[in-house]
């Protein structure tokens, strides 16, 4: 059954962008962390890519539980919270299986997941280490050109930091920190951002997605 998931995600991930409407979904996680943080951002980061990049993604973006099968359905998944994240072996599993196949997860730190999401990206790949992606990785020069990732928010004033895992040549999992990338998507009365900063944000989220479907 997996063997077949994994052929339909490849062939999605390879044929739909900006072609028929698809899906987008947020990673539903165990270990109490607030996997639901920042429930205006996807949808937001989805508007701004049908009208700016001419995608016709879906609006409505589903939580999917990391073990779920559900999970093969989507081409990219974001993952964002504050707090504690557990994978189970079999969360791992799966995760790995999907990420593998041609998935793609972004995994946005809300400030207060670092120390518990790289423990548990251990578990999917314990034979990988992230490694932080220059300023030239071409995930920053897709339709907007970026030196770097854009500092959206403070937080303990750390320079904002890209990650990813990559496999046979291919990024499959892309971690922001200390940027709050999705915080800036989000609606602008929920955190008060000035207008340049939402557009840094959602310019940084629209060349993830165009980065990650063209791989």
């Amino acid at each position: 059954m997996k063997f077949i998931l994994i052929i339909v995600l490849y062939f999605t991930t390879q044929t739909v962008f900006g072609q028929t409407s698809y899906q987008l979904a947020v990673l539903k996680y165990s270990g109490g962390g607030d996997y639901y943080a920042n429930p205006t951002a996807l949808p937001n980061l989805v508007d701004f890519c049908n009208v700016n990049l001419g995608t016709t993604i879906a609006k409505e973006t589903p939580y999917v539980e990391v073990g779920s099968p559900d999970l093969f359905l989507y081409p990219y998944v974001h993952m964002t919270g504050h707090g504690n994240v557990v994978f189970s072996a079999s969360d791992a599993e799966n995760l790995r299986t999907y990420l593998l196949g041609g998935g793609f997860l972004h995994i946005d730190d809300n400030y207060g997941m670092d120390k518990f999401i790289r423990v548990e990206l251990q578990k999917v790949f314990p034979d990988h280490e992230m490694v932080e992606l220059p300023f030239d990785h071409e995930i920053f020069h897709q339709k907007y050109e970026f030196n770097g990732l854009p500092k959206i928010h403070e937080h303990d004033g750390k320079r904002p930091q890209a990650y990813g895992i990559i496999i046979d040549g291919r990024l499959v999992c892309l971690y922001t920190y200390e940027t709050d990338l999705s915080d800036g998507w989000e609606n602008s009365e929920v955190h008060n951002d000035q207008p340049n900063k939402r557009q840094e944000a959602l310019r940084m989220g629209a060349n993830i997605l165009m980065y990650a479907f063209s791989q």
